[in-house]
């Protein structure tokens, strides 16, 4: 068919109203340099979308577009202005949480309206738009490349792509995981018209639609091309594909090479490397060779060491000469029963989770800076890893890895069913062929997730993929199932297949706080089967969103982690709707104006939460590791801010990396302290012992540890012997005993456990209370638990102390937890709603009761079994001393501790059961209801906020009463109860 130039009306009339959504313009940005020998790609090309995918039909490929609607690559057509307004109607990809129809919920109603839609479940796209889009420019094929074979290399686009040169198609790929890659043939000097189909619509077999390489919930529904968009030539016998396979005993590399042929004829050549030259031979089909190179002074590669090499490859053929460089590092990866060893040497993984969001471009970084920036943030909060769910980084992200000295675990792409016939195995197996051969020479890459969580048939299916790709490359470790490991082939008592296993809710929570462990927990799971394992998601503890967030999704800020801003786009992706959503239920319930201290509160009482959580995991004597949820905020599945870091990487205020790494780095003392909360009659005794995974061996060390008080003086101290520390866990390093009668009490304090003269330390709070604090009169004040009882005292003057206590029927609603919010709320099923205290610190009722603004563990005792009152009829005047912290998607005021004037009288509400016998096991208990009696006699209790009688007992009634925010989402096995934190005496 002979080329045509279809007008513009009528091509317009083909592609509909979606192909005229190009709101915004901006002047291109500049194309980056093309690699040596390469012809970039990169500036406008011709485009239109193709909503009703009409486009293959009708000879698209074979039309020159309206020169007239452009587009700039790389990017995405999203930020450019194209695709679709986002309306309540929307079919984002996700299935979690799964009741997506929230704009039939009449909290959202506000949110439904055209102009001012705003999704609760994720940071949506600035346009959505799923199906065909094309884009086509014209190549200038130069006379260098007569005789040669032309490729097109795409560097990162989703999720089908059909190539068409002039009217021919040359091939199409739907990779998730790597390059685009296509031969276009010997193409003739001169121009031709160059034409893409990419279809980012689901594609089959069906994934699931929560996998990160899929889904919106981090902005995964791009479509576009972004890195590098090159034409490359190559001689018509080629270096098709070189693995390069260090061995460290013998200091060499074998290098595999796959050899290209399209003379369609056999033939011979040489291949050379490093000075060493082997003859070769290709078959018709193509060939393979191997050169073996020896490397006497090269030095291994790790986290400590990350040394790289260099090998420059040569294939002479008869057609010429093609030549690749690889960068490669001297590393083994192996395990030796419970153990992963690096080089001999035993490896610990710290890491983060990373599900692929980028809230500025919707696409992923494809330059080296900014994997540097997120990997050097990771260093520095103590991480030495990072997995990533269900999708794989671009090749910037393993060169960034391998020159900071970083591990990475990437995936294929998938969170998915493994159906009967094999489908989805037959597709995993062909995206671990393409990641492999895209990324398999990095030495950051040691291991490799077939799958997040996989469902079906997968212990049947994945433990083959195990055992094939172990075989066919053993340059990593491999696990079939992160978070669901399939079961051992063999039967109850063999071995599993994964070189490794990530484990989920056995081996996390509550459970090894407070000097315990996850031992028994993995004991139990894997029987004695000898097999490294990581904690699955380790932590997932939320905190109340800081709205000042909502500034930096406009993209023009400076950013840590994202230097290049939105990079290519005209517009910022992601529109953080959400955030929007839970900053006007603020407003709304009167707590914006203390956005700040609810976010700083909520945050601290997460750092300590995660702090339990990580030591616990450091004492697991058979753990190799565990891979966080997450180090820094996730987008979707409701959000879920879990994060020290928000969404773009950067502190949010309440703590900094120094302060984490005291209990997350390669080197942690730890104490086996089992209690925080003591009397005056206790004598602390606690196990101490070291964590060190540091690049070698202490000769010797010298442990001291001290206590503290709030001011920093230290009260009492001791050394514990010097003695060497090897690399590894669980050195003992002596017990630390303390009398605490030598303390001032109720105080506040801190024992310090630091390996003296090196600057490693860590400190863990501690609250001492009198044994029996001072008998108090409550002459003058009425403690009661009746209303009618307060009122009476009330209206006659008098000062009274309400205890609130339970309601008749138990309300989860308004039921405190002891730990926060674990993910979301939308997704957890126990309807957990509680992310700490703000707490009046400085209140005179408070001042024998030491507490800084947060929840901390002295707290635990006291909010056990108790419920919140209800705050929300008596006006956002009344500043509650201790104020609950509301999940996000409520922001109801609540409290446990307030104070009002009614008439001439005056009133403490308190929901802690502050009764004389109801002190017994709460240590804190009796300091507590002292101060808040002592403060009742005293002149200072004299509260400024007024309440009328009436209002009074209308909230009397209703104090124990909340709404449902939304509905709790369905049962699933997917969702995680971690349970609440219990404490063991």
């Amino acid at each position: 068919m002979t080329d045509t130039s279809l007008p513009r009306r009528a091509f317009l009339g083909i592609i509909g109203a979606a192909g005229v959504q190009a709101a915004v313009h901006a002047v291109p940005a500049p194309p980056r340099a093309a690699r040596a020998n390469a012809l970039s790609l990169a500036g406008e090309w011709r485009f239109a979308l193709d909503p009703a995918d009409v486009g293959s039909a009708d000879y698209w490929f074979n039309k020159v577009m309206p020169s007239d609607l452009r587009i700039n690559l790389p990017g995405i057509l999203q930020t450019q202005g194209f695709g679709n307004a986002i309306t309540p109607d929307t079919q984002f990809v996700a299935a979690l949480p799964r009741d997506m129809r929230w704009h039939t919920l009449p909290q959202y109603k506000d949110y439904t309206v055209p102009g001012n839609v705003k999704v609760p479940y994720l940071s949506q796209p600035i346009r959505h738009y799923l199906g065909v889009a094309w884009y086509q420019r014209d190549i200038d094929i130069p006379a260098a490349w007569a005789g040669k074979l032309v490729k097109l290399h795409l560097e990162r686009t989703r999720w089908r792509t059909d190539v068409f040169v002039g009217n021919r198609m040359v091939g199409s790929d739907s990779s998730l995981v790597a390059p685009h890659d296509f031969d276009l043939g010997v193409l003739p000097v001169g121009r031709h018209r160059l034409t893409l189909r990419i279809d980012n619509s689901m594609q089959e077999p069906v994934y699931r639609p929560d996998g990160h390489a899929v889904s919106d919930g981090e902005g995964a529904t791009w479509n576009g091309v972004v890195g590098r968009i090159e034409l490359t030539a190559t001689p018509t016998v080629w270096i098709e594909d070189a693995q390069v396979h260090p061995n460290l005993t013998d200091r060499s590399a074998l290098v595999r090479v796959t050899i290209g042929n399209a003379t369609n004829t056999a033939g011979r050549g040489v291949l050379k490397a490093n000075g060493v030259a082997v003859p070769v031979e290709w078959a018709v089909a193509g060939g393979h060779a191997a050169i073996d190179l020896p490397l006497p002074d090269a030095r291994p590669w790790s986290e400590f060491t990350p040394h790289l090499q260099t090998v420059t490859l040569a294939l002479d053929s008869p057609s010429g000469t093609d030549r690749r460089d690889i960068t490669f590092g001297m590393r083994e990866i192996t395990t030796a029963g419970r153990d992963i060893l690096i080089n001999g040497q035993i490896l610990n993984m710290r890491g983060t989770h990373d599900g692929g969001g980028f809230p500025l471009t919707g696409y992923p970084a494809t330059d080296v800076e900014t994997w540097k920036r997120i990997i050097t943030i990771c260093k520095e909060w103590g991480l030495n890893g990072m997995r990533f769910h269900s999708w794989c980084p671009p090749e910037a992200a393993f060169t960034a890895a391998d020159e900071l000295g970083f591990y990475l675990q990437p995936e294929c792409g998938m969170w998915n069913n493994f159906d009967p016939a094999g489908r989805m195995l037959a597709l995993l197996h062909d995206e671990t062929a393409r990641l492999i051969k895209a990324y398999g020479n990095h030495p950051s890459f040691i291991m490799l997730g077939a799958s997040n969580e996989p469902a079906g048939q997968f212990h049947a299916q994945l433990p083959q993929w195990d055992e094939r790709w172990k075989a066919a490359d053993p340059r990593r470790l491999y696990t079939d199932g992160t978070g669901r490991v399939a079961r051992p082939p063999g039967g109850p008592g063999t071995r599993y297949a994964a070189d490794f296993l990530v484990i989920g809710a056995d081996v996390r929570g509550p459970r090894g706080w407070f000097g315990e462990d996850y031992e028994d927990e993995l004991k139990g799971h894997v029987g004695k089967i000898p097999q490294p394992v990581i904690s699955h998601e380790t932590g997932q503890w939320c905190a109340y969103p800081d709205f000042s967030v909502i500034a930096k999704f406009d993209g023009v800020q400076s950013y840590t982690a994202f230097p290049r801003g939105k990079d290519l786009g005209d517009l910022p992706y992601m529109v953080p709707g959400n955030y929007e959503i839970m900053r006007d239920l603020a407003r709304a319930h009167g707590l914006l104006d203390i956005n700040a201290d609810l976010a700083r509160a909520s945050g601290r009482f997460q750092v300590a939460c995660y702090k339990e959580e990580i030591e616990a995991n450091l004492r697991t004597s058979s753990h190799s590791g565990f891979q966080m949820l997450d180090l820094h905020d996730y987008l979707g599945q409701g959000g879920a801010l879990v994060g020290p870091l928000d969404a773009f990487w950067e502190g949010k205020g309440y703590v900094a990396a120094p302060e984490w790494r005291e209990f997350c780095s390669a080197t942690v003392p730890l104490v086996r302290l089992k209690e925080r909360v003591f009397t005056t009659q206790d004598r602390l005794t606690a196990a101490a012992e070291l964590y060190h995974f540091g690049p070698r061996d202490f000769n010797a060390i010298d442990p001291r540890w001290r206590i503290i008080d709030a001011a920093g003086r230290t009260r009492l101290s001791g050394r514990l012997a010097k003695r060497p520390a090897p690399r590894g866990k669980g050195t003992s390093l002596g017990i630390v005993e303390a009398d605490l009668s030598r303390l001032p009490a109720p105080g506040f304090h801190t024992l310090i456990l630091e390996l003296h003269g090196t600057g490693i330390r860590n400190r863990w709070p501690i609250w001492v209370y009198p044994a029996a604090p001072p008998a108090i009169s409550t002459d003058g004040i009425v403690v009661t638990a009746s209303w009618s009882e307060a009122r009476a005292a009330l209206a006659a003057g008098g000062r009274v102390l309400f205890l609130s206590g339970k309601p008749a029927a138990s309300n989860p609603d308004l039921a405190m937890t002891t730990v926060p919010i674990f993910w979301n709320r939308l997704m957890n099923p126990n309807r957990a709603w509680m992310l700490g205290l703000l707490n009046d610190a400085d209140h005179p009722a408070l001042s024998g009761f030491p507490t800084d603004a947060h929840c901390d563990w002295q707290w635990i005792d006291l909010i056990e079994n108790t419920t919140a009152m209800n705050m929300e009829s008596l006006g956002n005047d009344i500043r509650p001393i201790v104020q609950p912290i509301d999940d996000w998607n409520r922001s109801l005021r609540l409290a446990l501790l307030f104070e009002v004037r009614v008439g001439t009288g005056r009133l403490i509400v308190s929901a802690f059961d502050l009764n004389a016998d109801a002190m017994p096991d709460r240590p804190g208990a009796p300091s507590l209801r002292h101060a808040v009696l002592s403060y009742m006699m005293s002149d200072r209790f004299a509260p400024t906020i007024e309440q009328p009688m009436a209002t009074m007992d209308a909230w009397a009634v209703q104090r124990h009463v909340a709404p449902l925010a939304a509905r709790p989402p369905l049962p699933n096995d997917d969702v995680v109860d971690p349970g609440a934190l219990r404490q063991r005496r």
